[in-house]
């Protein structure tokens, strides 16, 4: 109802406001939605129903926009308008103060120019500046050549090890989604306690993000990948993994989700994987619960199967969502200490079996679950929501944004940006590589 009420707010734009944007926890309001509170169908009895909800929010809304409610000095209009946050006084919208051209004998300080995105490029993607020779070869070129060359260029160098090898700019954004422990390492660059070799989630993340693969598979495949260092570095898509550890059955698996990193190190000796599903959750579809993000509240949930008090009014807001977010891992083992050969594995009746004395009703956990709203009956069906999904469209081009651009997209920068992710998901079908040729075309990359 926020979003059909302010519906080309920055916050809306392919997705939702975090609970945050009225809440400092729910259900404790921040000073926003302490203001809006009088308003929300004065009178009646509390709680609201869904219903009496949404059908108050527009007007209670539309009663605050010229209150400035954290006393920046800017009315809650103008916040939501320019995508900062009406409840946070730190949080307040800064203008450019346009752009007069002037005299720059380098480049057009106003207006997307080639010679910048061109540096910009090879420092980019190939780490490196461009010579002075090339740099005047550039600048004698036609603008149609010049852009041909900074498609040329982007395509040369992301076949570089840069770009695509071992710690190259590619496993760097890999990085917050695998969360390597090298202690736990097994394999190239073992630790001293050997878990599981993630090096292979980094495979199958950049094999995804490169020679016109689709990117969803870091969610969804059922294959793996090996690598090599040779230069350029090269990725190969297997049958079979390269460690001893995965999920034997191919119908279970789901890409970086089910890896034997992923399993042993977020679920590890746990019943119900909310770390597991929490991660996933975070790392490829951008949305964090501990942050109030990404919340679609499940009727009668959370259920509280494993007794862990998670019913209670203070945890109640994020485990409606976070619980049956968590169900369609219940057969995924992490590490088993009794039973090795099941560590990292689908375990059917997994609970039943390895579980049944942790809490009463443990075994009455079920697969099925829902994320984003939308029921799934487990957790393949759960990668390919969330691969197909605008947040995940969403998430995939904001990292490449804030490698590229140094920062997340800025109110000013929003329509640029919702262009790019919405062309990533339907023109380029998840391609990045496609993506890419936009995000350098974009004012936000080459204007200086």
């Amino acid at each position: 109802m926020f979003c059909t009420t302010y519906p080309s707010a920055p916050a809306c734009t392919g997705q939702q406001p975090s609970c945050t944007y009225c809440h400092v926890a729910p259900p404790q309001r921040n000073a926003f939605g302490a203001g809006l509170e009088p308003h929300l169908a004065p009178g009646a009895p509390r709680p609201l129903s869904d219903t009496d909800f949404a059908f108050a929010l527009p007007t209670a809304l539309r009663a605050v926009e010229e209150v400035d409610a954290d006393g920046d000095g800017v009315p809650n209009l103008v916040e939501i308008q320019r995508g900062t946050l009406p409840a946070d006084a730190n949080s307040v919208p800064v203008d450019t103060g346009g752009c007069s051209a002037g005299t720059n004998p380098q480049y057009d300080v106003c207006r997307y120019d080639t010679r910048f995105a061109y540096r910009r490029v090879l420092l980019d993607f190939c780490g490196q500046s461009p010579t002075y020779e090339q740099l005047k070869e550039f600048a004698a070129l036609s603008v149609e050549e010049q852009r041909a060359r900074l498609d040329a260029e982007l395509d040369r160098c992301t076949q570089t090890a840069f770009w695509r090898g071992k710690d190259g700019q590619l496993w760097k954004l890999a990085h917050p989604k695998i969360r390597p422990v090298g202690s736990l390492k097994y394999g190239e660059d073992e630790g001293t306690i050997l878990i599981a070799d993630y090096y292979e989630d980094y495979a199958l993340y950049t094999y995804s993000q490169i020679d016109d693969h689709d990117a969803r598979d870091v969610m969804t495949a059922k294959y793996f990948v090996h690598w090599s260092k040779k230069d350029p570095t090269r990725y190969t898509r297997a049958t079979e993994p390269m460690s001893p550890l995965y999920v034997r059955q191919e119908e279970h698996r789901a890409g970086n989700l089910t890896s034997s990193w992923s399993l042993t190190y977020f679920v590890m000796f746990t019943a119900l994987p909310r770390n597991a599903a929490s991660q996933a959750y975070r790392a490829y579809l951008g949305y964090d619960i501990a942050r109030q993000e990404g919340l679609y509240s499940i009727p009668n949930e959370p259920r509280d199967y494993d007794a862990k008090g998670v019913a209670e009014p203070a945890c109640a807001a994020c485990h409606a969502t976070l619980d049956p977010l968590s169900y369609p891992f219940r057969n995924y083992q992490g590490i088993s200490l009794t039973d090795i050969p099941s560590s990292a594995n689908y375990i059917p009746n997994r609970l039943e079996t390895y579980f049944s004395d942790v809490a009463p009703n443990i075994t009455q956990t079920p697969e099925a679950g829902y994320i984003l709203g939308q029921p799934v009956n487990n957790l393949v069906e759960w990668a390919h929501v969330g691969a197909n999904s605008d947040a995940f469209a969403i998430a995939a081009v904001t990292d490449y944004w804030k490698l590229l651009i140094g920062h997340a997209p800025t109110a000013e920068e929003n329509a640029e940006f919702v262009a790019i992710w919405q062309r990533f998901k339907g023109t380029h079908q998840y391609r990045v590589q496609r993506m890419l040729h936009d995000l350098i075309r974009t004012e936000a990359y080459g204007a200086p």
